[in-house]
């Protein structure tokens, strides 16, 4: 008997190592099936995932033999996506483009590698000001992809009836509003104020054209643009409530509204879609200081633990290439963050990326901060209170600057 246990225990043991060996096998053959496999994050409309699956993957799967994965997911979902599989050691996203607003918490809750040892792979004819972006404390986690600023879309048939000249300055911008009201009984200029992050841009703009800072918020930059909103107010189309970054394409279409700022991929969808020839557009006004216009658009980034980070590296290089920013300009109608990537756009696209570029002269990207969410809450608050409840504008503001300072010192106290 004991001759038997003996044995017994003997099988048992080179069961387990063979087990072992097979399971470290498996292991090895999984991972090697995964470096086959690119997944990629975006956060992309229909049209854009449709350019991307047949224009922008194709050629990178053939040179480097592997299968792009894409997943949908929102700048706001991805950072508690990338956080929950970092907390869990089980991070299965290789690659990301994301939001520029969104940056602070993923860098410090240290969901992104430092790709500050990747920094000449930005091409030199990349827009200076795009770098900036992805820089924290001096390491660079970011590089620069997508470029987006707002351009004011016109009915160029509407300002020739009337006899209107374009909007240069706010005085302007308020002349036109009062004759459009006046000649047609309703109000066919919009000014964002959907209560949203769509406001919240139009609220930046309005602000740092008054030398104000929005994330202050009580100074006089600040004062003097919701004095200014609370004028034209009356003389506004009734949509500005609705506007995001979507509807003011179908307002401009249906015609009715005939100024509005947007972003660039307007264009396309009116010309493409609706044969709107008659919706031209230009860089848009300044401001009793300057003119100003959030930078918007995405960068990439790297997650930390990216299982197949060499494949993701080469990818990160390819989206920045001139190659593919030709095709995102052309196809999408998307501004290009390099100079050089303007050569094969079509003639009718010609005149709104000269807006496009105008307007990125004066572009200021809005600043990261990891107390993002309270800023926005607050300029919306105060914009509703103001605008819509008729409140005091400096009481107001003081009240909103107060909440944005607690927040800040929460933060800072983390």
């Amino acid at each position: 008997m004991k001759k038997f246990y003996t044995k017994l225990i003997a099988v048992l043991i080179i069961i387990s190592l063979l087990g072992t060996v097979i399971a470290g096998c498996g292991s090895k053959t999984q991972s090697e099936a995964r470096k086959k496999v690119l997944k990629v994050s975006m956060g992309l409309g229909e049209a854009e995932w449709k350019v991307m699956k047949e224009d922008i993957f194709p050629p990178f799967e053939q040179k480097y033999g592997v299968k792009i994965e894409p997943l949908q997911i929102e700048a706001g979902d991805l950072i508690k996506k990338l956080d929950a599989m970092h907390k869990a050691n089980a991070m299965d996203i290789d690659i990301i483009t994301q939001d520029n607003m969104q940056l602070a918490p993923l860098v410090a809750k240290g969901l992104v590698e430092d790709l500050s040892q990747y920094r000449d792979m930005i091409p030199k004819e990349v827009i200076p000001s795009l770098v900036p972006v992805g820089e924290f404390d001096g390491k660079l986690y970011f590089m620069p992809y997508r470029p987006n600023v707002e351009i004011a879309f016109y009915n160029a048939d509407k300002f020739n009836e009337y006899g209107l000249k374009l909007p240069t300055n706010w005085d302007e911008l308020l002349q036109v509003a009062k004759t459009f009201k006046e000649k047609e009984g309703i109000g066919r200029v919009i000014i964002k104020e959907n209560l949203g992050p769509d406001s919240t841009v139009h609220m930046f703009d309005l602000i740092r054209s008054a030398g104000g800072d929005p994330t202050v918020l009580n100074d006089e930059g600040s004062i003097k643009a919701f004095t200014f909103l609370k004028e034209i107010q009356p003389y506004l189309s009734p949509d500005s409530k609705k506007a995001d970054w979507n509807t003011p394409v179908e307002y401009l279409a249906k015609e009715s509204v005939y100024l509005v700022q947007n972003w660039p991929y307007t264009a396309n969808v009116l010309v493409e879609q609706y044969g709107k020839k008659n919706i031209l557009a230009y860089h848009g006004w300044t401001g009793p200081v300057k003119e100003s216009h959030v930078l918007g658009g995405e960068v990439i980034g790297i997650p930390t633990g990216a299982p197949n980070k060499e494949m993701a590296i080469k990818f990160m290089e390819y989206l920045m290439s001139k190659e593919v920013q030709e095709k995102l300009v052309t196809k999408l109608g998307w501004p290009s963050m390099r100079s050089d990537a303007y050569g094969k756009v079509a003639e009718w696209q010609k005149p709104y990326f000269e807006a496009i570029n105008e307007a990125l002269k004066h572009a200021e990207p809005r600043p990261n901060l990891v107390y993002w969410a309270d800023v926005d809450k607050a300029i919306n608050g105060a914009l509703r209170e103001i605008i819509f409840e008729g409140k005091d504008i400096k009481t107001t503001l003081d009240k909103y600057h107060n909440m944005i300072e607690e927040a800040k010192k929460a933060a800072e106290s983390k």
